[in-house]
Parts: structure tokens; C-alpha cells; sequence
């Protein structure tokens, strides 16, 4: 028996996601999305599954190998049945709290990790007739730039809908031989090892160039400005507390024009004005649960796409990390916005980012049973490095359709966990940005707070960069589609979360789904039941 190619183990950066894993921290991403009409789930079923051929990796599971020795591997799950990857379930009220409070059990749970790391969620009765579909892919498998070209790859840019190609039998291959798989595994990590090594050394070089060409006297001008700040003692904030409660997931959204129009007036970037409403927000935060700002900062987990310009996202995880520090003490929001992207912007000039690859990848040349190990003492630190991570992913700004149904909003989804009890994702869709947040219930059990400032602080910077609103654009009403002509309906602006619904009680979160449907796969109503129990009712 052949073993696993090369192409099929995991690489260290996404291995790390399985290591640090556990019941409390489940570690996948995703988003909710919104569509103007529901589809039926056998429809959506047949939709799906055409797509599986152009993602091998939805039908594939990881396989650990003993003792850890090398990376786990993706083979194909000879059981695999897409019906166990989607499920409809239908709201009783059909409001965003009720939608929001699922989203919130639904991310809470550990995937399986005996089948392929992703599922789909269709969920109907919402209010005008809308669909929600709340979409779960392991981090293993995706970062949030590749999260965003998979969902792209299923959805449509057209609302025209295409008859679905014939579908062809799947067989999937027989697993490795257990032998050969273990020495593949040694071989693998020993040559991966090697490889981290030369990168390494690679990197290293990198790192001296760049600071020789930036300038020896100024780059280190440059570290002396950041490493007191980068090393000062971190005092946690409100939400940096042990999770163990289930997740909430809420969400709002801004206008990407009115965001464009503040980044021109003082000059800075999308990405700042992202950080200092952010920051607006967790310092009234802070002092609404009676914690001093003064003199103190804020520091960010912020991922960095390290794609090439232009590339093809590809599956998998290429990000490394900028830390990000902001000051909680600034009250005039031009003068927060002035100070976050000074920092931002002497952050990306001091090769920080090279310096973080460089110790990525002497970490990665480390044997793979240390780098589980890792995995496990990385959830024990007695401190929280960041205080929470803020994620900003490019998302299409033209429509994307599903079946003919226009996807009206997407908010995206991070995981949480060990002491950062709070964290925000944006991706940005069809001139606007959609934030999720995401919120241990226990840690911060009055999230919307948080949201709420979030709005105040976007509003009171718009004002003061003197920044009109852009009116919201009116949908179209459809033509009649008899040859009887009919009254034009009323114009009406197509709807943003910009209210904020009130939070659903745990206890009242038995009431918030009124059927599940599961007569497609008879035998996944055991499992639905087990996993949403909690907002099931009957």
C-alpha cells in the first residue's frame, strides 16, 4: 500500500489548530449568512454536493498518526454521507436574537473530528421570508482568506440558476497500511523539519536585509519606540477570564463608503478606523465595569494574510500574527484614530512580521510530538498574551447568490478562548463591513454593550471627520412576472442590522427553534439532538 503523498499531511501551521483544541476552545471558523429567500433542503443538498468535486478536502477526515510522530494526514472518510454535513432547522419568531442565540449553540459545539471538519446549517422562518445559512469549517482546514474563497466557490455571482452537472460516482481510496502510514510519518517529519530549518536560516536573512536596507540607526529607532510596549506587563480587561461558558455570537455592520470617506479625511486606513472604533468601544467597556484606562493599552492578535498580491487563496492556513498595541485612554476620537495608525504603520515598517516568521518556523522544525505538546502547555499560560484578536478579511464586493438567492449579509465568525473571553471578525461584502462578535456567555454575559459603543464610537468618528451618513440604497421592486400589469411596489431600503435586538435568556433558549428537519438522513437526528439540545424543542 503507497503512503500518504506529501500533499495530504498537514503543515505545521495548520496542525497547530488540532493541538490547541479542546472541548473548551473549539477552534473552526465561519459566518452566518443572510439570503432573500429559502431554498428546500434537498435542493440545497443536491447543490452542495455537485460542488464536492472542485473541494476534495469536504470529504476527507484527519488521521493521527501514533505518539504524534508526524503531522495528522487528510485521507478520504470511506462513510462519508453529505447528509451528516447539512440540516435544516426552522425558528419559531424568525427574529436576528433568536438566529443569534443558534449561532451562539451551534459554534459552541467540538466537531467530530471522525469526519470532514465543516457543516452547514440552513435555517428558515425568519422574518420577510428570509434564510439564514450558519456555515462551521475547522481552522485546520481554512484561515479566513481561504474560508472566504470556499463559501465564494459555492455560491454564485449570477442569480441565473445552472442546471447541475450529472453526478459521478465517488469511490473514495482504501486507507494507507498502518505500517507505511508510521513510516511515512517519520520520513515526512523529518524532511519537514529540514525544510523549517532552511526557512529559518531564510528568514533570518530576510530579516537583517530588510533592517540594512530600512536603515540600521532607524530601524532600531523603530524597535526602541515598540518593545516597551510589547513587553510591558498586560493587565486584563473585563472579558479576559477563563471560558468555559457557551458561546454568544452577535453581530452589526458599517458602511465601507462612510468608512473610505474617514480614511480619506485623516488619513489613514480602513484597518485603523476598524481598530479605533474597536478600541472606542472596549475602553467605555472597561469603564462601565469600573476599570481605570488611564495609561493603559489595548493589545491586538491581528492576523496578516501572507499570500502574494494577487494569488489564489488556497486551502489551508498563511497568516502569521502583528501585535498591535492602542491606547484605552484617548477619549477624542480623531486624536485615537491619529495614534492607532501611527502605531499600525510603525508596526508594518519594523519587519516585526519577519521576525515572527522566523521564530514560526523554528518552532515548526520541531518534531511533531513536541509541537503537540506545545499545543497543550499553550492553554495553560498564566497570562493572556493578547487581550482579544481583531480580524479584517476582504470579502467580494459585487452579489453572490445561492440557488437564485441573493446573499443580503454575511457575519463572520472567530473562535475564542483560553483567557480572551471577547473577539471581533469583519469581512467586508457589497460596500459594507459585517462584524461579528464573538463572546464567552459567562466572561461577557452583556456583549451587546460592547456592540452598542461600537456603534456610538463609528457615528461620533463620522461626525467628526466630518463625514455625511450614505443613505442605504433602495431595493428594486421586481417586475410582474404575468403579462397583466401590476402597481409598482414601494421602494423600500434594503435592511442592515443596525438595531439592536434584545439578548434571548438562557433559559428561554429552548424556544428558539421550533423544528428540525432530518428526514433526509434518518439516522443524523440522534446526533442533531445531541448537539442542539439546548434549543431544540420536543
Amino acid at each position: 500500500m503507497p503512503p500518504s503523498r506529501p500533499s495530504d499531511r498537514l503543515s505545521s501551521e495548520d496542525a497547530i489548530f488540532l493541538y490547541l483544541e479542546k472541548n473548551e476552545m473549539p477552534l473552526h471558523i465561519g459566518c452566518v449568512a443572510i439570503f432573500d429567500g429559502g431554498v428546500s433542503l434537498e435542493t440545497f443538498t443536491d447543490f452542495v454536493e455537485s460542488k464536492l468535486p472542485l473541494i476534495p478536502r469536504y470529504r476527507q477526515r484527519i488521521v493521527i498518526p501514533p505518539f504524534n510522530l508526524g503531522h495528522p494526514t487528510w485521507e478520504f472518510d470511506p462513510e462519508f454521507d453529505i447528509r451528516r454535513h447539512i440540516r435544516l432547522l426552522t425558528l419559531k419568531r424568525g427574529t436576528d436574537g433568536e438566529l443569534q442565540a443558534l449561532a451562539g449553540k451551534i459554534f459552541s459545539q467540538v466537531m467530530d473530528r471522525g469526519r470532514p471538519l465543516w457543516d452547514i446549517t440552513l435555517v428558515d422562518g425568519l422574518k420577510k421570508g428570509h434564510m439564514a445559512m450558519i456555515f462551521r469549517l475547522h481552522h485546520c482546514l481554512a484561515d479566513g482568506v481561504s474560508g472566504v474563497a470556499l463559501l465564494n466557490l459555492v455560491l454564485d455571482a449570477s442569480p441565473e440558476i445552472a442546471p447541475l452537472p450529472r453526478k459521478q460516482p465517488f469511490a473514495p481510496p482504501p486507507l494507507p497500511d498502518a505500517t507505511a502510514s508510521l513510516m511515512d510519518a517519520l520520513v515526512s517529519s523529518t524532511s519537514e523539519a529540514i525544510a523549517c530549518l532552511l526557512e529559518a536560516q531564510a528568514a533570518a536573512m530576510n530579516l537583517v536585509q530588510a533592517m540594512v536596507a530600512n536603515q540600521a540607526p532607524a530601524a532600531v529607532q523603530q524597535w526602541a519606540g515598540m518593545v516597551p510596549d510589547l513587553m510591558k506587563s498586560m493587565d486584563r480587561l473585563p472579558f479576559n477570564a477563563p471560558c468555559l461558558g457557551p458561546r454568544r455570537h452577535i453581530w452589526t455592520d458599517f458602511s465601507i463608503p462612510e468608512t473610505a470617506a474617514i480614511k480619506e479625511a485623516c488619513g489613514a486606513t480602513k484597518n485603523d478606523v476598524v481598530l479605533t472604533v474597536v478600541t472606542a468601544a472596549v475602553s467605555r467597556y472597561a469603564e462601565l465595569h469600573g476599570q481605570p484606562v488611564a495609561g493603559r493599552l489595548l493589545r491586538y492578535w491581528v492576523p496578516v494574510n501572507l499570500r502574494p498580491p494577487g494569488a489564489q487563496a488556497s486551502m489551508g492556513n498563511k497568516i502569521s500574527i502583528l501585535p498591535v498595541t492602542t491606547p484605552l485612554d484617548i477619549k477624542d476620537l480623531l486624536e485615537l484614530l491619529k495614534a492607532v495608525h501611527e502605531r499600525t504603520h510603525a508596526m508594518k515598517r519594523s519587519h516585526i512580521l519577519d521576525l515572527i516568521s522566523l521564530g514560526a518556523a523554528w518552532l515548526s522544525a520541531a518534531p511533531p510530538p513536541f509541537q503537540a505538546m506545545f499545543g497543550l502547555l499553550g492553554n495553560r499560560l498564566p497570562f493572556p498574551p493578547f487581550h482579544l484578536v481583531c480580524t479584517n478579511v476582504p470579502g467580494p464586493q459585487v452579489p453572490l447568490y445561492l440557488l437564485g438567492k441573493k446573499m443580503l449579509r454575511s457575519y463572520p465568525y472567530v473562535p475564542i478562548g483560553t483567557e480572551m473571553g471577547f473577539c471581533c471578525a469583519v469581512q467586508s461584502y457589497a460596500g459594507r463591513f459585517y462584524v461579528g462578535l464573538t463572546a464567552d456567555s459567562a466572561v461577557v454575559p452583556d456583549v451587546e454593550r460592547i456592540r452598542e459603543f461600537m456603534d456610538q464610537a463609528f457615528a461620533e468618528l463620522r461626525a467628526a471627520a466630518g463625514v455625511s451618513p450614505v443613505r442605504p440604497k433602495r431595493a428594486r421592486a421586481q417586475k410582474a412576472t404575468t403579462a397583466r400589469p401590476k402597481p409598482r411596489a414601494r421602494r423600500t431600503p434594503e435592511p442592515t442590522l443596525v438595531e439592536n435586538p434584545p439578548a434571548i435568556e438562557p433559559q428561554l433558549a429552548a424556544e428558539v427553534v421550533a423544528e428540525a428537519q432530518v428526514e433526509e438522513a434518518p439516522e443524523m437526528a440522534e446526533d442533531l439532538a445531541a448537539e442542539l439540545e439546548p434549543v431544540l424543542v420536543g
